[in-house]
C-alpha cells in the first residue's frame, strides 16, 4: 500500500483514559435479552426501559465510557459498522485500546474510493484489528446487468437498499447491539440520535458514542492520537460514500451536502427508520 493512500499525523503521547468513571447497573444482573428463532432480538418491555435509562444515564458519558457500557453489556453480540469515515476511525482507535476483538464490518457496495477500502489494510497494520467486508450477493458487474446498468443514476435508493440495508440486515442477525459513527450535528436527520436506541429497522440495540461529539472533537482526536484517515478529506470531501453518489463540497454548504447530489436524499437508509 502506498504511503500516501493514507494520511497520519505525528504521533501523540501514550493514550490517557479519562479519570472519570461512569458506573451503570452492573450487566451480570441484567436479563439476557430475547430472541427470535431467526437470531433476531425481542424488544420487551424491559429492554425498552432498560435502554431508555441507558441513554439518559450515558448522555453525559464520554465515548470510551459508553463503548465500555456496551461491550460490558452486550459482548460478544456488540459488534461495529464502519465505512471507515473520521467518526469511524475514532471509535476503531478507542476499541484498539480496550476491546481489539470486537468484531468489525464494512459494507462493501462494490462502488467504495480505493482510498477507502485502503484504510482497512491499515486499521489491520495500526491496531491489528481486522474488518470483514460484507457484500451482496451479486458482484456490480452482475448487478448492472440485471438492473440494464447502474442503478444508481436513476434509483440511488434503489442501490443504497440492494448494496447495503440488505447486507446489514444479514451482516447483524443474531447480534444483540451495533456501533454506529453518525454525530447529532451531522443533519437535521441525525439531530435526535440518542446514545442508546432500538433500531427497529434491524431488530437490535444501536448505540452511538460520538452523538453528542461535534466535528471539531472527532478531528483533535484523530490530530492528538494519530489516527489515520482517508486523504480525500484534504480535497474537499467532508462526507465520503460510494464514488458515484460523493462528491466534494463548496465552502458554506452542508457537511453532507456532497452525498447523492442532484437528488433529494441524505441518508443511504441504514440510519433512518
Amino acid at each position: 500500500m502506498s504511503a500516501a493512500s493514507v494520511r497520519s499525523v505525528t504521533p501523540p503521547p501514550a493514550f490517557q483514559p479519562s479519570l472519570r468513571v461512569f458506573s451503570p447497573d452492573p450487566p451480570a444482573v441484567r436479563p439476557t435479552p430475547q430472541q427470535t428463532d431467526d437470531g433476531r432480538l425481542v424488544l420487551t418491555p424491559e429492554l425498552s426501559a432498560e435502554i431508555a435509562q441507558a441513554s439518559a444515564e450515558l448522555e453525559t458519558a464520554t465515548p470510551q465510557e459508553i463503548l465500555r457500557w456496551s461491550i460490558a453489556r452486550f459482548a460478544p453480540k456488540f459488534t461495529m459498522a464502519t465505512a471507515f469515515g473520521p467518526e469511524g476511525m475514532v471509535i476503531l482507535h478507542m476499541l484498539s485500546e480496550f476491546a481489539p476483538e470486537t468484531p468489525i464490518f464494512n459494507l462493501d457496495t462494490g462502488y467504495q474510493f480505493p482510498e477507502t477500502l485502503a484504510l482497512r489494510d491499515e486499521v489491520a497494520r495500526r491496531y491489528g484489528m481486522e474488518v470483514e467486508l460484507k457484500r451482496a450477493t451479486l458482484s456490480v458487474e452482475e448487478y448492472e446487468a440485471q438492473n440494464g446498468g447502474p442503478v444508481y443514476r436513476h434509483s440511488p435508493d434503489r442501490c443504497c437498499h440492494n448494496r447495503k440495508v440488505e447486507v446489514l440486515e444479514k451482516a447483524v442477525l443474531g447480534q444483540h447491539a451495533w456501533a454506529s459513527a453518525i454525530r447529532r450535528d451531522q443533519s437535521p436527520d441525525r439531530a435526535k440520535a440518542p446514545i442508546v436506541g432500538w433500531d427497529k429497522k434491524f431488530g437490535l440495540v444501536k448505540v452511538s458514542p460520538l452523538a453528542n461529539w461535534t466535528k471539531k472533537q472527532v478531528w483533535t482526536h484523530i490530530t492528538e492520537h494519530n489516527v489515520p484517515y482517508n486523504p480525500l478529506h484534504d480535497n474537499g470531501y467532508t462526507s465520503i460514500g460510494c464514488w458515484p453518489c460523493t462528491r466534494a463540497v463548496g465552502v458554506g454548504e452542508d457537511e453532507r451536502a456532497g452525498r447523492w447530489s442532484g437528488f433529494a436524499k441524505t441518508e443511504c437508509g441504514l440510519h433512518s427508520q
